[in-house]
């Protein structure tokens, strides 16, 4: 992996967690803390969209929107568990 896809890959992981993070209302997780959430949301999302039929275009957009999703379920299902 080059030095431009990693950078390309904590960007948008940072954004999606951020954004994530807005919709779920959770509280702060700082820059490190969005980072990972967008990028283990990206791969709960590309774990589960081909399994119920889903599947998106290519594009950066795209990618944002699914890691954001992906992230999402994440913290709901963290929010879950931690009330159980």
């Amino acid at each position: 992996m080059g030095g431009m896809s990693i950078i390309a890959m904590l960007v948008i992981g940072g954004l999606a967690g951020w954004l994530a993070e807005l919709i779920v209302k959770g509280r702060g997780l700082g820059l490190i803390g969005n980072i990972a959430v967008g990028i283990a949301g990206a791969v709960v999302a590309s774990l589960i969209f081909p399994l119920i039929g889903l599947g998106f275009g290519g594009g950066t957009g795209t990618t944002v929107v699914h890691a954001t999703i992906g992230a999402v379920v994440l913290l709901v299902l963290i929010r879950v568990v931690k009330k159980a």
